[in-house]
C-alpha cells in the first residue's frame, strides 16, 4: 500500500480478504463491501486522505492525535473508539502502551496508529485468510480482545518475574533487588494508568444503544470486559505484593547493617577500656610501674586478656553476645 496506509482491505462482499491499491480505494463504494483502512496518523498522505472523508471535526482530531485517552464516543452515523495496547515491539517498553483510534460505520472502518500492534497485525491476517469479522461490531470485539489477550499474558509475565524477586529477597543478597522490584512497580503504575479508562471504555460501550452492537456482540463485549477487569485486578495484587517485597527487601538490609553495627560496638566496647590503660601507661612522664621491670610488660598484657575475659563474661551474661 502507499505511504502512510498499513492496511486498506475489503471485509465482505466477493473480493473479501483482498487489499485495494490507491485507484481502487477512491472507486470504493459501499456495495463493494465493509472497508477498513489503517493509517499512519503522522503521514501527510493519511492526513490528505482523511480530511476528504467526510469526517466530523471530533472524529478527525481524534484519528491524528498524538496523544490520547482509552474512551469511546457514540454518533449518530457510528462509534469512535481509541484503546491502549502492550507495546510488543523490539527494543521497546511494554508499559509504553500504544494508542489506536477507530471509527467505526456500518460499511466502513477507519484506524489509526503510528507504532505496531501485534493484535492490529493478527486481525489484519485473519481477515487476509478469510476468518476474520464480517462487521463493525465484529472488528471492534476482535480488536478489543487480542488487546486484552496480550494484556492478560503481560500481567503473567509480570507475576512470574514478581515471584522469581521474592524468592531472591528470601534466598541471596543480590544488590540490583532494590532497582528491579522499583521497575516492577512502576511498570504496574503506568499500565494500570491506561487500563482504567479502557475499562471505563468498554462499559460505556454496554450501556450505551449503538446501531452496530445487537445483544450477541454486548455478551462478547462483557466477557472482555471481566476479563480486562481481572488484569486491572490483578495488576493491583502485583503492584501490592511488590510493596511487600520492597518492604521486605529494605527490612532485610535494615537487619544486615544493624548486626554489622552491633558487631562493630561490641568491639568498640570491648577496646575502649584496652585502650584506656595502654594510653595511661604510654605517656611519656615518670613514675609508670613497672618501668624498671622486666617481667611487667608480660604481667600488663596478661591483665589485659583476662580483662577481656571477663568482658565477654558480663556479655554473655547481658545476652549481648
Amino acid at each position: 500500500m502507499h505511504n502512510g496506509f498499513i492496511y486498506c482491505l475489503l471485509m465482505t462482499g466477493p473480493n473479501a480478504g483482498q487489499s485495494l491499491s490507491k485507484e481502487q480505494l477512491a472507486d470504493w463504494k459501499p456495495e463493494d463491501g465493509l472497508l477498513w483502512v489503517h493509517l499512519k496518523y503522522k503521514s501527510t498522505d493519511s492526513r490528505h486522505w482523511l480530511s476528504k472523508q467526510g469526517l466530523g471535526k471530533a472524529e478527525l482530531d481524534t484519528l491524528l492525535a498524538a496523544d490520547t485517552r482509552p474512551r469511546v464516543v457514540h454518533s449518530n452515523n457510528g462509534m469512535l473508539l481509541t484503546l491502549r495496547g502492550v507495546n510488543l515491539n523490539p527494543n521497546s517498553d511494554p508499559e509504553d502502551m500504544v494508542s489506536i483510534r477507530i471509527y467505526t460505520e456500518e460499511h466502513r472502518i477507519i484506524s489509526t496508529c503510528e507504532r505496531q500492534l501485534h493484535s492490529v497485525i493478527d486481525v489484519a491476517e485473519k481477515i487476509k485468510a478469510g476468518k476474520g469479522p464480517v462487521d463493525s461490531a465484529g472488528f471492534i470485539l476482535s480488536v478489543t480482545e487480542q488487546l486484552t489477550l496480550r494484556q492478560v499474558d503481560f500481567i503473567h509475565k509480570i507475576e512470574d518475574v514478581l515471584d522469581e524477586l521474592e524468592e531472591l529477597v528470601v534466598t541471596t543478597a543480590n544488590k540490583t533487588l532494590r532497582t528491579d522490584i522499583a521497575e516492577l512497580r512502576r511498570q504496574t503504575v503506568v499500565i494500570r494508568r491506561y487500563l482504567a479508562p479502557q475499562r471505563e471504555a468498554l462499559t460505556k460501550i454496554l450501556h450505551e444503544n449503538s446501531l452496530l452492537l445487537d445483544d450477541n456482540d454486548k455478551i462478547r463485549f462483557r466477557e472482555i470486559q471481566e476479563n480486562l477487569i481481572r488484569v486491572i485486578e490483578d495488576l493491583d495484587v502485583v503492584r501490592d505484593r511488590a510493596s511487600v517485597t520492597h518492604e521486605e527487601l529494605l527490612s532485610k538490609q535494615s537487619e544486615q547493617l544493624n548486626q554489622r553495627l552491633y558487631f562493630l560496638s561490641l568491639i568498640s566496647a570491648v577496646f575502649l577500656p584496652l585502650g584506656f590503660f595502654t594510653g595511661l601507661l604510654g605517656v611519656n612522664i615518670g613514675g609508670i610501674p613497672g618501668a624498671e621491670t622486666n617481667w611487667a610488660f608480660a604481667a600488663f598484657c596478661a591483665g589485659l586478656i583476662t580483662l577481656i575475659g571477663i568482658q565477654m563474661y558480663v556479655f554473655y551474661r547481658l545476652k549481648w553476645i
